[in-house]
């Protein structure tokens, strides 16, 4: 957007906040690097720049050093000398207290900062390891090449020290390295030596990786859904442009104030113990928050529109956790009295709620009546209270003269399109006498998409900040849309492109609704459902169970949904249970409907009796049938639909529901990443269509390549109007994905002006180059080829979604893709170990600047029971043992998650009778017998060989059933046999027992 419609000053955000993302950063000419530097250079140059920032050098090589460090900072900060006694009992206590891993460490830096610890004299003092108040008084260090010991023995790039402790880590890699090597890296120490012991890299919040040219920063989280690089950060100015080369960073993500402000401030460890920390945009918006806040208040403008204003941060961008944060740091404001967030009803339910609780017990008021909020509001030393605007405004009209409303009162409104029209918001704004008013949207209320003429701008006041959808895609941060326009019937096609409002509605029984239509648009769903997911490509060997994606289903009506979720039933009645969609739906009543025109997505509540008597009584059934299969038991009765809709939120967060039919709910502000396909038979308009839309465009991983859309009406020109709306003419090719043309053939990226090669080139290129990789003479072979191979999965990846690609004849035979798959396997397990090494010696060839895509290679998995029923078909044709094993082989080696289990397999080939085996589940059931009798047989094995102890086959078998070797904590130390720890015998022992779980996990998860 132009900066004036930004709404920004001319001064910087720090100028006039203090606060520390920079309104525009500049760099002085000549401080960017380009000569080529070593990692070495690139080290000592980092550590020069922060100790000339005012940093400390800390000479310390081993994790002795740190802690007689530690001693001295926490003596300095605490104004105390402990004793050697009482230094041992404070470390055994609490700072090193048994049995605490990294969630416990960041606890008591986010949360628990302050011990009261009893001297040997008696007397009782708090001491601190952060001084949260003023920040300015804790010590910031600087070290490198720390050594520490694990299961492997590593040496950390750079560390900065608060106070002595750990809290930020660089990792290191020069220039011209992929920098996802460094995220790797991060990775392996984790489980090599990070979290070892008493490691104090445990209290590690922020890790920083870097090659020079590109910088990020992630945190230190054991949550597996946010581990993966796409989850890392770039650091920016309050403009949204990125501040990448590590000069630059370091002058201003590593400036002592800045830093120090994130690890005490810009932090949220939430109720479910991931450490967040946010983004740039995030911490901007905060900030002009705050300073409104204050601006207002020295001005005496409270209680009107110029002490507010709104935040304009996309769909998908993380509104609820800045506004969370904004209210909780306007709590500490000494002039405010109270702080409202206020919410959507469906929105209690949900996981800020559970923030909100965990910061304040009692802020959260979900009852049926206002007595509850008036009491919440009377508490002086409740400073937060959460509520909806529809128990708010009730609020009002029973308590017209409530002395609240002559207080400072900070109103905080997520979503703040669903809440902004209508007698609530004017009652709020008329009673209030002292309020600021603060609104968040992904899709603001502009002239062009409003009703009445009304704007978020005329009724919150300025826009604040923003980060539009264009930032979010070119950060990574969100996905661009595939939209695909599908007619399925010809002569339903006039219909399909009308907009027009009236004649929509007289059409909707006519046509959309005709049965024919009905039943060919769900026949088209069933047919690509798999392909548009991945569902059937993408195996889960732990689970066994098809690991995809799932889809969401918009209809026009509630009469729309009744019946497609009929006809899904009957067109599914002959499938197999595990072949069957699970398609759940929800509805209810909607007030707003006369809203559509405009854009708005009619808002359902839960008043199911509104309804009538034939919806709510298909409603009902569809519960029962959603009761019957997951063995629940809700209604629509009252607090029970409620709760349905919170249980199948749940389910579908978690893919347990594949296909979810709605109306309106669920088409705004629901999270789920692993939402990737919507279907629509809908129109939708404006912020409606891209807040539909966005329910699929969450990050996730690299499989994950855009939100797919498919259309059963026109809305190509809906989708470039509201583009343009909420971006400009130039953001269709940035939020739409490429046609398959254009993949097909090549086509010139916008974003970095690259020119991307087409697949047909691609596959040319591999046909011509590499027809048989498995036995490539030369590391540099090696290397080209994962580069083309890694150019080719990624080309596959987005053009399967493609219908027309499945109508293209093969450029690569299952069978080629099959060896090439293979070797491309041997090589990345030949190089990516660390340090490039494999069984004879040192790489020639730097693989450091190649990314093994591995989650690609996951994208056409081929899962175990596939592999034995295809031993059953192949007896069929040939009885030739040999080349059967030698055929099986191929396949087994081409699969990643198969790869472990071929020695399993081929045993099970020669050791069974199989011509006893007459149909695919006799070869399972035999197959599975004869598996867990070897896993039993393996871990006694195991153990007696390494003389484990303790419950060492239930650790074992705890493994395999997860999937991976958990290596925190002292699980792994307590089953050790007695050994030396002279000479790194113990940690070698360990480190060899660790490799032989790991295989066993690799062998028999599954199983």
């Amino acid at each position: 957007m132009p900066e004036d419609q930004a709404g920004y000053e001319l001064a910087t955000i720090a100028e006039m906040t203090g606060g520390i993302i920079l309104s525009h950063y500049k760099r002085e000419d000549g401080v960017q690097e380009t000569a080529y530097q070593t990692e070495a250079e690139l080290e000592d140059r980092l550590m020069a720049n922060l100790q000339a920032q005012g940093y400390a050098y800390l000479a310390a090589r081993t994790s002795a050093d740190l802690y007689a460090n530690l001693k001295i900072q926490l003596e300095r900060l605490n104004q105390v000398v402990f004793s050697p006694n009482e230094w041992r009992r404070f470390l055994l206590e609490y700072l090193d207290a048994p049995g605490d891993g990294m969630i416990e460490k960041t606890a008591k830096i986010q949360e628990d900062h302050i011990y009261d610890f009893t001297f040997d004299d008696g007397h009782v003092q708090n001491i601190k390891i952060l001084d949260k108040k003023n920040i300015h008084n804790n010590f910031l260090q600087v070290t490198h090449q720390v050594e520490q010991a694990g299961t492997h023995a590593n040496r950390y790039d750079v560390t900065i020290l608060v106070n002595g402790l750990p809290l930020v880590h660089v990792e290191l890699k020069k220039r011209g390295v992929n920098l996802q090597e460094a995220f790797n890296q991060i990775h392996r120490y984790s489980k090599e030596s990070f979290n070892d012991g008493n490691s104090l890299y445990k209290y590690v919040q922020i890790f920083v990786i870097s090659n020079g040219t590109y910088t990020r920063y992630f945190a230190n989280t054991t949550a597996r859904s946010k581990n993966n690089y796409e989850f890392t950060i770039e650091w920016a100015d309050a403009r949204n442009r990125v501040i990448r080369d590590l000069e630059d960073f370091t002058k201003t993500f590593f400036e002592k104030r800045v830093v120090l402000e994130i690890l005490t401030k810009y932090c949220v460890f939430d109720s479910s113990n991931t450490l967040l920390i946010m983004r740039p945009y995030q911490i901007a918006a905060t900030e002009r928050i705050l300073w409104k806040i204050r601006s207002g208040y020295e001005g005496k403008k409270a209680g009107t529109i110029d002490a507010g204003g709104f935040i304009w941060h996309t769909t998908g961008s993380g509104k609820t956790l800045t506004s969370f944060k904004a209210a909780r740091l306007a709590c500490g404001l000494d002039f405010i009295d109270k702080v409202f967030f206020v919410v959507d009803r469906k929105d209690l339910d949900f996981q800020t709620m559970k923030e909100y609780q965990k910061f304040q017990a009692d802020s959260v008021n979900g009852s049926v009546d206002t007595r509850a909020l008036k009491a919440n509001i009377e508490k002086d030393d409740n400073r937060i209270v959460v509520t909806t605007i529809q128990k708010l405004y009730e609020f009002i009209k029973k308590n017209p003269n409530h002395p609240i409303y002559q207080k400072h009162c900070v109103l905080i409104f997520d979503e703040c399109h669903r809440s902004q029209f209508g007698d609530a918001q004017k009652g709020i704004r008329k009673s209030f006498k002292r309020y600021y008013q603060f609104g968040f949207t992904g899709t603001p209320i502009f002239a062009e998409n409003s009703l009445g003429g009304e704007t978020t701008a005329g009724i919150f006041g300025a826009q604040l900040h923003s980060y539009v959808i264009t930032d979010a895609i070119r950060d990574g941060k969100v996905l661009k849309f595939k939209v695909d326009y599908n007619n399925t019937l010809p002569k339903f096609k006039s219909g399909e492109k009308e907009v027009d409002e009236g004649k929509l509605a007289h059409l909707e029984k006519k046509m959309f609704l005709h049965p024919e239509r009905i039943a060919e648009v769900t026949r088209y769903i069933l047919e690509v459902y798999d392909r548009k997911t991945h569902r059937n490509e993408y195996y889960d060997l732990k689970h066994r169970r098809l690991n995809g994606f799932n889809a969401m289903f918009a209809v026009q009506s509630v009469d729309a949904a009744k019946l497609y979720y009929e006809e899904f039933e009957k067109q599914q009645a002959g499938l197999p249970a595990d072949k069957r969609l699970k398609v759940a739906t929800i509805y209810s009543f909607a007030a707003n409907e006369e809203q559509s025109a405009q854009g708005e997505i009619p808002e359902e509540g839960f008043n199911v009796s509104a309804m009538d008597s034939s919806a709510k009584a298909f409603l009902d059934k569809a519960i029962a049938d959603y009761n019957a299969y997951f063995k629940t038991n809700f209604s629509t009765q009252g607090a029970e639909f409620q709760n349905y809709y919170r249980d199948l939120s749940a389910r579908v967060k978690d893919k347990q529901v594949d296909l979810l039919i709605v109306v309106g709910m669920f088409l705004t502000g629901f999270d789920a990443p692993t939402l990737n396909t919507l279907f629509v038979d809908k129109n939708l308009r404006y912020h409606g269509l891209i807040q539909a839309f966005s329910r699929t465009n969450r990050i996730l991983n690299k499989v994950k390549a855009f939100g797919n859309i498919v259309c059963f009406r026109d809305l190509e020109e809906a989708t470039k109007d509201a583009i343009k709306t909420f971006g400009d003419e130039n953001s269709l090719n940035i939020i739409l994905e490429k046609s398959y043309e254009e993949y097909i053939h090549g086509y010139e990226d916008e974003l970095t002006g690259e020119t991307m090669r087409g697949y047909i080139d691609i596959c040319q290129e591999l046909l011509d180059r590499f027809p048989d990789p498995s036995n490539l003479a030369l590391e540099s072979e090696e290397k080209d080829f994962v580069k083309l191979f890694g150019e080719f999965l990624r080309s596959e990846n987005i053009l399967r979604n493609f219908d027309e690609f499945q109508q293209m004849d093969p450029l690569i035979s299952d069978r080629q893709k099959q060896d090439m798959k293979s070797a491309y396997m041997e090589i990345r397990n030949k190089h990516a170990r660390p340090g490039g090494r494999d069984g004879d010696g040192a790489s020639q060839v730097d693989f450091s600047d190649v990314t093994f895509e591995i989650d690609l290679l996951k994208t056409d998995e081929i899962n175990l029971d596939y592999i034995l029923a295809l031993i059953l078909e192949k007896l069929k044709d040939n009885d030739d043992i040999d080349q059967l094993k030698e055929e099986i082989r191929r396949v087994i080696r081409s699969s990643l998650g198969a790869r472990a289990k071929e020695h399993l397999i081929i045993d099970f080939i020669n050791r069974t009778d199989l011509s006893a085996l007459k149909t695919t589940d006799d070869i399972l059931e035999a197959f599975y017998s004869f598996a867990r009798a070897e896993k039993e047989k393996d871990i006694h094995q195991l153990v007696a060989d390494e003389q484990l102890k303790g419950s060492s086959k239930y650790f074992i078998e705890r493994s395999i059933e997860k999937g991976f070797v958990e290596y925190a904590g002292d699980e792994l130390d307590k089953i050790l046999p007695p050994t030396s720890r002279r000479h790194g015998a113990r940690e070698r022992k360990k480190e060899s027992v660790l490799e032989k779980i790991h295989h066993l996990v690799n062998v028999f998860v599954g199983i």
